[in-house]
C-alpha cells in the first residue's frame, strides 16, 4: 500500500479516508452499473421510495444542486424508474414517485450495495466491525456533520 504517512507521524486520516472512499465509491459504481443506475440515481430512487418527497426535498437529502437533481431526474424518467408528479397545493412542486420497475431495481441496487458492505466489513475482525461503523457514525454526525457535501443543504452530495 502507498502512503502518505510521515515518517515520524500517525497515519493521515485524510489520505486514509479518501483512499478507501475512492475505493467504495468505485465498487458502487461498477455494481449499480449492472443495473443501469449510478450512485446517485440510487439514492434518488432510495429517498423517493415513500413517495412523500419534493423533487427539492430529495435533492436537499442528497446534497445535490437542482441541476443535477432535474438531470438525474430526466434519466429515472427515461428509464421508466421514477415520475415526477404535481404537487396539489403548489404547482410549481412535484412529488417523486418510484415506479414498479424502479421499485425492482431499487431492491437489487440494495442487494448490491448490502453485498458490497458485507463483502468490505467481512475483511474486519469481526470484533473491530460494529466499533468502526459506530466511530465513523460518530464522526459524521459530530465533528464533520455540518462540513460534508453529504450534510443536509450542501452540494453534490450523491
Amino acid at each position: 500500500m502507498t502512503s502518505c504517512t510521515p515518517a515520524d507521524g500517525p497515519p493521515d486520516l485524510l489520505f486514509l479516508l479518501s483512499w478507501a472512499s475512492h475505493a467504495l465509491q468505485t465498487e458502487h459504481a461498477a455494481g449499480l452499473a449492472e443495473l443501469g443506475i449510478s450512485p446517485r440515481a440510487h439514492y434518488v430512487l432510495a429517498q423517493a421510495h415513500t413517495g412523500e418527497l419534493t423533487q427539492r426535498e430529495i435533492g436537499e437529502r442528497c446534497g445535490v444542486d437542482k441541476t443535477t437533481m432535474v438531470v438525474t431526474l430526466d434519466q429515472l424518467e427515461r428509464a421508466g424508474l421514477a415520475e415526477r408528479r404535481p404537487v396539489p397545493t403548489d404547482r410549481r412542486a412535484r412529488m417523486v414517485a418510484v415506479t414498479p420497475a424502479g421499485e425492482q431495481v431499487l431492491r437489487q441496487a440494495q442487494q448490491v450495495v448490502r453485498r458490497i458492505q458485507d463483502d468490505l466489513l467481512a475483511t474486519l475482525p469481526e470484533q473491530d466491525r460494529e466499533v468502526f461503523l459506530r466511530s465513523l457514525l460518530g464522526l459524521v454526525s459530530g465533528p464533520l456533520a455540518n462540513t460534508s457535501p453529504y450534510a443536509p443543504g450542501a452540494r453534490s452530495g450523491c
